[in-house]
């Protein structure tokens, strides 16, 4: 069975970065551009009319930003999946944009392979944090006492499952680290995204950013 082209609404105020957002988007058949905008005012109008599976959307645009659009369009239709895409790898916009309801990050200069892999993995909710992003965000935050993790309604290994999943591992890979299956590795991440009443696993990203839950084992 072949799977519908998911379809996507690009959001950005300059012409070349849509220009090459579509130049990389249209060699992959799995994904259809739906619609483009240059402001966050578009972004929730456009929302509104196509009801797109992702919107690709910048950071930095005048009057309503795409960090105020992205909550403004979370808050308006939750299930649209939205992935902030910018030059800069600032830790403080990553913050903000997965605090607003980004499930994603994509830096402009990455290949093209790259995006297609990781939108496909947006798309079906088993995308982790990019390993460079993620590297960054351990460095930024190993200077801070963790908590103690007997506070925690999760076991030790869901704890150390949580901490490979802020590193930015996939469930394949995080399965091969700890020698388990990766059908185990997803009926706990089921388990943790219970106890914690969250959604997916950008919202555990944080969540462990936030517990101080890091460590660098490499």
């Amino acid at each position: 069975m072949t799977h519908q082209p998911f379809r996507v609404l690009i959001i950005d105020d300059s012409d070349l970065a849509r220009e090459g957002i579509r130049t990389i988007l249209s060699s992959d058949p799995t994904f259809e551009i739906v619609a483009e905008g240059k402001s966050g005012e578009e972004a929730l109008r456009l929302t509104e009319i196509w009801m797109p599976d992702i919107i690709l959307m910048d950071i930095q645009m005048p009057d309503m930003d795409g960090l105020e659009a992205t909550k403004r369009v979370k808050d308006k239709f939750p299930y649209v999946k939205i992935v902030m895409v910018t030059v800069s790898d600032d830790i403080a916009h990553l913050f903000d944009a997965l605090k607003r309801g980004a499930q994603g990050y994509l830096l402009k200069n990455l290949n093209p392979e790259s995006w297609h892999e990781y939108l496909k993995a947006i798309a079906v909710d088993e995308a982790p944090m990019s390993r460079e992003l993620a590297f960054r965000i351990l460095k930024e935050f190993s200077q801070y006492e963790k908590p103690d993790p007997n506070d925690s309604p999760l076991t030790s290994r869901e704890i150390e499952i949580l901490e490979l999943v802020a590193e930015g591992m996939s469930n394949r890979d995080i399965s091969v680290d700890l020698c388990i299956s990766e059908n185990t590795v997803k009926n706990h991440l089921k388990n943790i995204l219970q106890k914690l009443h969250l959604e997916n696993r950008v919202q555990l990203t944080r969540y462990a950013f936030e517990q101080g839950w890091m460590r660098r084992r490499r």
